[in-house]
């Protein structure tokens, strides 16, 4: 099985290109392409103007287009899939959900393809293992991280920065987006190589881990 994923921004492609081999080991086949922000679902199911930015949903129509166009010339023995990974920010996940199913459903041929939501953010993945954070910042925040819940919509991002960054969210936020992807990315890179992706508690995850496998067709 090959997977194409899409992911929004770069910090998840770090993660993801550590995570994914994890899940389904080194027999399947896998490229995480990450983009400049998740945008939104153009109007009509159009393509958004300009192809250049990399915005995630405002290309995905096209994106969606062409994947279904090339998985159709491949031969029957060879399996694709594109996997598109995204948060649901402040976004109703029963919409959000509807509004992607449109996007594909409009293809043909159509990709197999799904639809796997962050809930609220990718943070979220790793506050799902709680152990993998302390690992990779043994003086993480115990009262922080033990308070939060999992999967909740909390400002997700902002309470790991509270547990792992020194000053927190807040000091974090005073320099500016630009840094605050930087931090992102080193969470990525820290904290992905040491978290146990069997046991995670963030039902967001164990949702991107079961279409994996299921789609691999190995059945944990």
């Amino acid at each position: 099985m090959h997977f194409e994923i899409l992911v929004e921004d770069q910090s998840g492609k770090k993660a993801l290109d550590i995570l994914v081999p994890k899940i389904i080991g080194d027999v399947h086949t896998f490229v995480v392409h990450s983009y400049k922000g998740i945008g939104r679902i153009p109007k009509n199911l159009g393509t958004s103007r300009d192809a250049s930015k990399r915005i995630l949903l405002d290309q995905l129509p096209r994106l969606l287009r062409g994947y279904g166009k090339t998985f159709a010339n491949y031969p029957p023995s060879y399996h694709a899939a594109v996997i598109l990974v995204c948060d649901i920010d402040d976004k109703c996940l029963k919409v959000f959900r509807q509004e992607l199913l449109n996007i594909l459903n409009a293809v043909d041929p159509k990709p197999e393809t799904r639809f796997c939501i962050a809930i609220e953010e990718g943070e979220a993945w790793f506050l799902g293992d709680i152990a993998a954070v302390k690992t990779a910042y043994p003086s993480a925040k115990d009262a922080v991280l033990n308070s939060y819940e999992n999967d909740s919509i909390c400002g997700t991002w902002e309470q790991l920065a509270d547990a792992v960054y020194r000053g927190g969210a807040a000091a974090l936020s005073s320099k500016g987006w630009q840094a605050i992807g930087a931090e992102k990315s080193q969470w990525s890179e820290k904290i992905s190589p040491h978290m146990n992706v069997a046991i995670n508690a963030s039902p967001s995850f164990a949702y991107f881990r079961q279409k994996l496998l299921e789609l691999a067709g190995v059945y944990h």
